[in-house]
């Protein structure tokens, strides 16, 4: 799933603790109902609590049948949501797929 040009996108902070988890669930909200492209390219950690914040966006962005992408993610953020058991392969942007 690839965003449209008329979709959104969304730069994620360096730190997504607990402390950023409301925070990034409303920017998220404010997104709703358009396609949403994700830059996660400057995270340097990521809490288990976000990650769930961002899966839960990724259904409710398929249900409404919109597209969700993640376009650039960082090193730190890849190896964390794998820590956590998310595969977000599916949601990578193909020219970043490995």
């Amino acid at each position: 799933m690839v965003a449209k040009k008329s979709g959104k996108r969304l730069n994620l902070t360096a730190v997504l603790d607990l402390n950023e988890a409301s925070a990034l669930r409303e920017k998220l909200l404010s997104f709703r109902g358009s396609g949403l492209s994700i830059d996660a390219s400057g995270v340097e950690r990521i809490g288990a609590l976000c990650a769930q914040v961002l899966m839960s966006a990724e259904k409710t962005w398929a249900q409404d049948q919109q597209p969700f992408t993640f376009s650039q993610v960082s090193d730190a953020f890849q190896k964390t949501m794998q820590l956590v058991g998310v595969n977000i392969d599916h949601l990578l942007a193909k020219e970043i797929r490995q």
